[in-house]
């Protein structure tokens, strides 16, 4: 190492402030071939907001860090850091990422974001998650943290995927928690999972966007249809999905928020393209 007439140091590796962390694997768990969740350690450093999202990934053959943005599953309080992804079988990412293991190391970014935050919203009675297939991930966050239920008076999430299976991991966690020691009780009364299926026989058949449109969610629910006086909304799902859910908000009278400027619904703009 030579130090220049500044007395900077010069002549070694710079290390990039930014640069992902590389967190150990603590559990992975899979639902269907297409779906499984993880948990990772997370640096004492590493701050976020519930329903933020952040990069992840693993190290390419060059050494070089491949990334690709995931939201946080677990609620800001959590020790652990969970995930929840799709198995893409040529994917460049998912097609080994699904295969990690506890001990394994991925790679972790530093700078969380995201519009699915309760911050961009403004205060309403009823708050409504729409979610299809790994959208749901950002929710798993929200409805376990308690300032979702200080805020609101009743949260509603929809879950919709193609097979019954892919609702496993939405419908364990939300039934599990009730026994949850920090919002174990604020749920009782105030939360409830909807979910549906478009290719497999379900108690509540079809896309979320065509039960909305209907009015089948409303009714089956037993609540009014979307008001922007007491409504909110998140949105998160395939960019299809997110479009045709945005333009619904819209409809029924509901403005765009973001953390800049809240309103009365949401869409992570990073999943929507």
């Amino acid at each position: 190492m030579s130090v220049d007439a500044t007395g900077a140091a010069t002549g070694a590796a710079r290390v990039n402030p930014n640069a992902p962390t590389e967190e150990t694997v603590l559990a992975v768990e899979h639902y269907t071939d297409r779906l499984f969740r993880f948990r990772i350690t997370r640096p004492r450093s590493f701050r976020f907001r519930s329903g933020e999202f952040v990069m992840i990934g693993l190290p390419k053959e060059d050494g070089r860090p491949l990334l690709r943005a995931y939201s946080v599953a677990s609620p800001a309080w959590d020790e652990e850091l969970e995930f929840y992804s799709i198995k893409v079988p040529d994917g460049p990412l998912t097609s080994r990422l699904c295969h990690i293991q506890p001990g394994d190391k991925v790679l972790l970014g530093k700078k969380p974001t995201g519009t699915l935050v309760l911050d961009a919203l403004l205060p309403g009675k009823r708050l409504y998650m729409f979610s299809t297939g790994t959208g749901f991930a950002p929710f798993a966050s929200l409805v376990r943290d308690p300032e979702t239920y200080e805020r609101y008076d009743e949260v509603i999430v929809t879950h919709t995927c193609r097979e019954v299976a892919e609702l496993t991991y939405s419908r364990n966690l939300v039934a599990d928690l009730v026994n949850d020691p920090l919002v174990g009780e604020m749920v009782e009364g105030k939360l409830r999972l909807y979910t549906s299926c478009t290719r497999e026989p379900h108690d509540h058949q079809g896309r979320i966007t065509d039960l909305i449109e209907s009015g089948k969610l409303f009714e089956d629910l037993g609540v009014t249809p979307l008001d922007p006086a007491t409504d909110r909304g998140m949105i998160c799902g395939s960019m299809e999905m997110i479009q045709d859910t945005k333009a619904l908000m819209i409809k029924a009278g509901l403005t765009e928020g973001s953390n800049a400027s809240p309103a009365e619904f949401v869409i992570e703009k990073a999943f929507a393209g």
